[in-house]
């Protein structure tokens, strides 16, 4: 599940363009977010296949747990610190396609 974006996040120009265009940004912000946190996994699951620790500890409920919880972490991380800068080209091609400025 995505959390709600922070309006805070949302550039300057975008608040100043009224609320649909906040949705949209919104909207684009938790693509990107979602995007991440599937590429978080991806690199999660992908080092375990690698078999990158002991085997004693491949068992270990609390490091399974913690391993879960990575890429959403991550991908709440890069959102949180202004993202990847997709959600920014999205928002614009949608709003050119809108018409809008």
């Amino acid at each position: 599940m995505i959390d709600p974006i922070d309006t805070s996040l949302l550039p300057p120009d975008v608040r100043k363009a009224g609320p649909a265009a906040e949705r949209l940004y919104s909207g684009a912000l938790a693509f990107e977010q979602q995007l991440t946190q599937q590429l978080a996994q991806s690199l999660a699951d992908s080092a375990d296949s690698m078999g990158g620790g002991d085997d004693d500890d491949s068992g270990d409920a609390t490091t399974s747990m913690y391993k879960q919880m990575l890429p959403d972490a991550m991908s709440q991380g890069v959102t949180a610190a202004g993202g990847l800068g997709l959600a920014r080209v999205i928002y614009d091609q949608l709003r050119l396609r809108e018409g809008g400025s």
